[in-house]
Protein backbone atom coordinates (compact mmCIF):
# COMPACT_ATOMS: atom_id res chain seq x y z
CA UNK A 1 0.00 0.00 0.00
CA UNK A 2 1.23 3.33 -0.75
CA UNK A 3 0.59 5.90 1.06
CA UNK A 4 -0.43 10.00 -0.43
CA UNK A 5 1.91 12.53 0.34
CA UNK A 6 -0.35 15.47 -0.49
CA UNK A 7 -3.27 13.68 1.29
CA UNK A 8 -1.43 12.79 4.77
CA UNK A 9 0.29 15.95 4.58
CA UNK A 10 -3.75 18.00 4.55
CA UNK A 11 -5.07 15.79 6.94
CA UNK A 12 -2.26 15.80 9.60
CA UNK A 13 -1.82 19.32 9.10
CA UNK A 14 -5.46 20.11 9.47
CA UNK A 15 -5.45 17.86 12.83
CA UNK A 16 -2.37 19.76 14.18
CA UNK A 17 -3.26 23.39 13.37
CA UNK A 18 -6.70 22.67 14.45
CA UNK A 19 -5.61 21.67 17.39
CA UNK A 20 -3.43 24.53 18.51
CA UNK A 21 -6.47 26.93 17.33
CA UNK A 22 -8.73 25.52 19.50
CA UNK A 23 -6.62 25.09 22.35
CA UNK A 24 -5.16 28.63 22.59
CA UNK A 25 -8.99 29.43 22.90
CA UNK A 26 -9.46 27.79 25.49
CA UNK A 27 -6.08 28.52 27.15
CA UNK A 28 -7.35 32.51 26.31
CA UNK A 29 -10.62 31.92 27.95
CA UNK A 30 -10.22 29.38 30.83
CA UNK A 31 -6.10 28.93 31.40
CA UNK A 32 -6.07 24.89 30.59
CA UNK A 33 -3.24 24.32 29.06
CA UNK A 34 -1.79 27.54 29.06
CA UNK A 35 1.83 25.78 30.21
CA UNK A 36 1.60 22.87 27.62
CA UNK A 37 1.24 25.93 25.21
CA UNK A 38 3.72 28.27 26.74
CA UNK A 39 6.29 25.37 27.06
CA UNK A 40 5.65 24.00 23.81
CA UNK A 41 4.49 26.11 20.85
CA UNK A 42 6.01 29.55 22.15
CA UNK A 43 9.24 27.29 21.88
CA UNK A 44 8.94 26.09 18.33
CA UNK A 45 6.63 28.89 16.38
CA UNK A 46 8.33 32.55 16.68
CA UNK A 47 5.80 35.05 17.58
CA UNK A 48 3.11 32.77 18.34
CA UNK A 49 1.23 33.66 21.93
CA UNK A 50 -1.77 32.51 23.85
CA UNK A 51 -4.37 35.45 22.58
CA UNK A 52 -6.64 35.51 19.39
CA UNK A 53 -4.29 36.42 17.11
CA UNK A 54 -1.62 33.74 18.56
CA UNK A 55 -4.59 31.25 17.99
CA UNK A 56 -4.34 32.41 13.73
CA UNK A 57 -0.36 32.41 13.71
CA UNK A 58 -0.40 28.98 15.99
CA UNK A 59 -3.18 27.35 13.09
CA UNK A 60 -0.94 28.45 10.39
CA UNK A 61 2.25 27.32 11.72
CA UNK A 62 0.41 23.71 12.94
CA UNK A 63 -0.89 23.46 9.66
CA UNK A 64 2.81 23.78 7.97
CA UNK A 65 4.28 21.64 10.19
CA UNK A 66 2.10 18.82 10.27
CA UNK A 67 1.63 19.25 6.73
CA UNK A 68 5.64 18.99 6.14
CA UNK A 69 6.00 16.49 8.69
CA UNK A 70 3.39 13.99 7.41
CA UNK A 71 4.39 14.41 3.97
CA UNK A 72 8.09 13.37 4.72
CA UNK A 73 6.79 10.39 6.95
CA UNK A 74 4.60 9.32 3.18
CA UNK A 75 7.71 9.70 1.19
CA UNK A 76 9.79 7.64 3.50
CA UNK A 77 7.43 5.06 3.83
CA UNK A 78 7.05 4.77 0.37
CA UNK A 79 10.47 4.71 -0.23
CA UNK A 80 11.28 2.02 2.32
CA UNK A 81 7.96 -0.21 2.37
CA UNK A 82 9.45 -1.72 -1.29
CA UNK A 83 6.09 -1.55 -3.07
Amino acid sequence: MKLNPLALGIALGSVWGGSLFITTWISFYTGYGKLFLEVLARSIYPGYKISPLGSLLGLFYGFLDGFVSAGLIAIIYNKTSGK
